[in-house]
């Protein structure tokens, strides 16, 4: 019985912190939404380089 409930504290643990990562990743991301102007064309939507993007992975065959 004593296993269980530690697995029950070790469970509601790991959900609290997984809830406040959640919160404060949706906080930050809520911060830089504020203080980017709205719209694609703004400069700082824009590439800050004159190359094209790469892809992370080479393309399969």
């Amino acid at each position: 019985m004593f296993d269980y409930e530690l697995h029950q504290l070790r469970s509601a643990d790991l959900r609290r912190r997984a809830a406040h990562e959640r919160l404060v990743r949706a906080v930050l991301r809520g911060g830089r939404a504020g203080r980017r102007p709205a719209g694609p064309e703004t400069p700082e939507a824009e590439s800050h380089t004159e190359h094209p993007r790469r892809h992370r992975f080479t393309r399969a065959a």
